[in-house]
């Protein structure tokens, strides 16, 4: 018992020590930490914007620039490689960077990288811009939603505002780079790094986010709230990287991904239609359904070919009760697909990926293939003989269990009967054989066994 106890005490000094040692690391690690925050070495944080303008980089802009301003860093690299976006979407990015306590720096990259048509004015919002060799800048003419040229009224009226907003924020340019601003707008002009740093509509070409923040130190930009001078030269740039929830709505504004969960989702629904009391096909359809809206709701897509795709749906229903034997669901493969190609048409102006056709083919083929399969077995169905129920009864022997006058009880296929007797003949003893030659509702007509069945 001794030992025992003393084996105990000596575990708890042992946990009582381990625990000092810990606290002891830890405050040596914020310690650490403290004096590594609060270091003169200035931090830059590094955003990066890649492919068309959408709700999410809006809200991965605003969460950086909150970011920024809680880490005090001194400046913000956005990193910038679009072909534009929506009029709105481009006016609140503007918004959010103009009102910015911290420096942003447009930094149109890598090489091959674009800032055409809305990108061009994020790029001229930036409190300094810049671009990296062999990219280019400009196309900021307006265009419809889906890509298309709007109306003369309108397309005056919209380029008349784009000016005034470059205008603004080229002012301090001067008027080389407002002129090319303009043009970018008026007349869809776009330029290379070299001629844009020629123009003053950036401030430099560089190689990289280091070389950049060197020719940048020193530099004086315009804040709301005043001059403020550029102290960037020996800055720790940091990555300021995407959510998962931004990457994976990021990937719903594939088109390609939409088309097959509208396809996937429009199935699964229609298989909890015909055969309800399940949930998971349901849940699983209406959640892809879910998922396409909202890509859908971004994208440009054209909602004519909606109607295509709703109508080879009720084709392939209709043919399922109708004695066309396929021909509605080789039609309605032909809408499916028809429609698929309709509601993307627009996707490729936009600067989105464009939607696979073979991929919008093959899965309408595959679609059309299922329900033909459904077709088809339910059309053999239909001719098979009953095969099940109380008719297949109609020639099976059986016993009697009680004396049938006329009426008892039988065994018949291993089930307990109440039968009569046709005619009421005589009375069959208990444990005759008998045969089945009728049904009356939950009633079996039965014969003796020695009498042949009809």
């Amino acid at each position: 018992m001794y030992n025992v106890i003393m084996n105990t005490k000596l575990f708890r000094q042992v946990i009582a020590f381990s625990f000092l040692v810990l606290i002891i690391i830890s405050s040596v690690l914020v310690s650490y930490e403290t004096v590594y925050s609060q270091s003169t070495n200035p931090r830059v944080l590094l955003l990066t914007s890649e492919g068309p303008l959408t709700p999410v980089l809006l809200d991965y802009l605003k969460r950086g620039l909150k970011e920024a301003e809680r880490e005090q860093t001194n400046a913000i690299i956005m990193q910038l490689n679009t072909p534009g976006g929506s009029i709105d979407l481009m006016n609140k990015t503007v918004t959010e960077m103009r009102a910015s306590k911290i420096p942003i720096i447009v930094y149109v990259s890598p090489r091959g990288a674009i800032a055409g048509s809305a990108g061009t004015i994020i790029t001229l919002a930036g409190h300094a811009s810049a671009m990296s060799p062999e990219t280019a800048i400009g196309a900021a003419s307006p265009v419809g939603g889906n890509g298309e040229d709007i109306g003369v009224t309108m397309e005056v009226k919209v380029k008349e505002i784009l000016k005034a907003t470059v205008r603004s924020l080229a002012a301090r340019r001067g008027e080389k780079a407002i002129k090319l601003a303009e043009d970018t707008i008026q007349n869809a002009k776009a330029v290379s790094a070299n001629e844009a740093l020629d123009a003053g509509l950036i401030d430099v070409i560089a190689n990289d986010p280091i070389d950049l923040l060197h020719q940048l130190d020193g530099c004086t930009v315009e804040l709301a709230g005043g001059p403020l001078k550029l102290d960037v030269a020996n800055a720790t740039v940091v990555p300021f990287n995407h959510s998962f929830i931004e990457d994976f709505l990021t990937l719903l504004i594939n088109p390609n991904l939409v088309f097959l969960l509208l396809a996937i989702g429009a199935q699964a629904v229609w298989i909890e239609l015909s055969s309800p009391g399940g949930w998971v096909a349901g849940f699983i359809g209406v959640c892809c359904l879910a998922l396409a809206v909202y890509g859908m709701g971004i994208l440009p897509v054209n909602l004519f070919g909606f109607i295509f795709i709703v109508i080879a749906f009720v084709l392939f229903i209709l043919d399922i009760n109708a004695p066309t034997h396929g021909i509605l669901t080789i039609a309605g493969t032909g809408s499916f697909i028809v429609g698929a190609l309709v509601l993307f048409n627009g996707i490729q102006e936009m600067g989105f990926a464009p939607v696979s056709i073979p991929l919008v083919i093959g899965t309408g083929i595959i679609l059309g293939g299922l329900f033909f399969g459904i077709v088809t077995i339910g059309f053999r169905a239909q001719r098979k003989p009953i095969s099940t129920g109380r008719e297949t009864l109609i020639g099976k022997i059986g016993n009697a269990i009680t004396e049938l006058n006329p009426q008892g009880e039988v065994q018949v296929a291993g089930e307990r009967w109440t039968a009569f007797i046709e005619n009421e003949k005589p009375a069959l003893p208990r444990g005759s054989r008998i045969a089945v030659i009728g049904v009356e509702g939950i009633r079996l007509l039965v014969k003796s066994v020695t009498e042949k069945p009809d």
